[in-house]
């Protein structure tokens, strides 16, 4: 029997499953959709998918590096509890050994791990746990040293702030500096060069909106906005920043001192960007009230 979208749909629709996860229980089951719905039910995919309406903003962040490449991976939860299960951590450990082998995180859910797909693996961990959870996202970094951090660690290599820094030169010791700094100082980008473009068009409007209102003439403006974009640039760059270990120096001085260059980094926070949604539970309870 063929397999149509709208069956597809249906399944999706009256439970929740994934749309791969319900073609495969059509395929399964001939297209019978209430043998379908039992088949997602028995592989605990049904209620898996249930969950994935939950907002997934907590978690784990782990590191692996291995020989000149370093990968950090957010692998996100429903609360806070389940970053400190063992059988969690142990799943995310797993997904960041793979992830040292693939380029992003669409081919990190499709990579093998021990027998079935990452994105499998998770599913299985959903139905286990009974909390909603994702492989939200992967970043890599390359150089002849590779340094890792991870800020207030729950276990070796994950905890809810991971960096990474590529060093062109090989001083460990510096390396690790450079990333408890990152952890700390968040800088949204390496160098200028680095930055996004817009962003800084975006701030240079600002202060120049900011500087008109003073009434000063356009000269003068003109003055006050390079100062002021040069000292953006600082608080917002890396190499431009003020080192943590000594404020006397730059990121990008310090480097030089040590006798490296930093050639990238990479810093992921959980649930960095996601919006929570903020329970009111007097609404909740006003409403009900109302019908």
């Amino acid at each position: 029997m063929a397999i149509t979208a709208k069956m597809v749909k249906e399944l999706r629709d009256s439970t929740g499953a994934g749309m791969m996860d319900a073609k495969k229980a059509l395929t399964e089951t001939v297209g019978d959709m209430e043998a379908a719905v039992d088949w997602l039910r028995t592989k605990g995919l049904a209620k898996a998918a249930k969950k994935s309406g939950r907002t997934a903003a907590e978690g784990l962040v782990a590191v692996k590096v291995e020989g000149g490449k370093g990968v950090a991976v957010e692998v996100n939860s429903e609360t806070d509890f389940v970053g400190k299960n063992s059988e969690f951590q142990e799943m995310v450990a797993g997904i960041a050994g793979v992830a040292v082998g693939v380029s992003d995180v669409v081919a990190l859910n499709a990579a093998d791990l021990g027998g079935k797909p990452v994105s499998e693996v998770v599913t299985d961990k959903v139905a286990t746990i009974g909390e909603n959870m994702s492989v939200r996202r992967m970043a890599s970094v390359e150089g002849q040293t590779v340094v890792s951090y991870v800020h207030n660690a729950v276990t070796d290599g994950m905890g809810k702030i991971g960096v990474l820094v590529a060093l062109d030169g090989d001083n460990e010791e510096f390396g690790k500096q450079v990333a408890m700094h990152i952890a700390a100082a968040n800088p949204q980008a390496l160098n200028e060069d680095s930055l996004d473009p817009a962003i800084v068009e975006k701030e240079r409007q600002v202060q120049i909106d900011i500087a008109r209102e003073s009434g000063k003439p356009e000269q003068v403006i003109e003055k006050m906005i390079v100062g002021r974009m040069k000292k953006f640039l600082a608080e917002v760059t890396l190499s431009g920043q003020a080192f943590v270990i000594n404020p006397d120096l730059t990121v990008a001085a310090a480097a030089k001192e040590a006798g490296v260059a930093i050639n990238g980094y990479v810093r992921l926070e959980v649930g960095e960007g996601i919006e929570k949604k903020e329970e009111d539970f007097a609404a909740e309870v006003a409403k009900a009230a109302q019908g």
